[in-house]
């Protein structure tokens, strides 16, 4: 591990539905961060309910639904990152049933999701979502996790502004 490394990754948990295992969702943002090569970072991850990822969903890109994962680039340069991940735990625990896995699992997915967009890893081609999911494939068997999504088109409908 590099020892030059400046990591801070806080977690807030602002809702009822699941239990949040925060050490979990901070280790998968810094396993992003070590793939990515950054060396400096301040993440922030927010556990929310739906109406307030909908507000902020409707807020910033004003898209009037919930979502399952925002994620906010608040500045990016080579190995330095600063940025804000903001996931549903009602949509990971219904999606979760869905595909048949723990919604604990699901909203792990979420943060590895939205941290590989801090990181600068797009999704809106063919082939970049195919190295998204690459990525998650490879974040998600670290926790010994193999993810449960469908088709290309079942890909998490993420939200990132830069």
């Amino acid at each position: 591990m590099n020892d030059n490394r400046d990591w801070t990754i806080e977690v807030a948990d602002e809702q009822t539905v699941l239990a949040v295992d925060e050490d979990r969702l901070r280790r998968a943002v810094e396993l992003v961060l070590e793939a990515s090569g950054i060396d400096r970072a301040n993440v922030s991850v927010a556990v929310v309910d739906n109406p307030t990822i909908h507000q902020l969903n409707r807020r910033y890109l004003d898209h009037d639904h919930p979502t399952d994962v925002l994620s906010f680039v608040l500045a990016r340069g080579e190995a330095e990152l600063e940025g804000q991940i903001v996931v549903s735990a009602e949509t990971a625990r219904a999606e979760a049933a869905r595909y048949g896995w723990p919604p604990e699992n699901e909203l792990l997915l979420y943060v590895v999701h939205g941290a590989l967009h801090l990181t600068g890893q797009e999704d809106q081609t063919v082939e970049s979502r195919a190295r998204m999911r690459e990525r998650e494939k490879e974040i998600l068997a670290r926790f010994g996790l193999e993810p449960r999504w469908g088709a290309a088109s079942d890909f998490p409908d993420v939200e990132t502004e830069e």
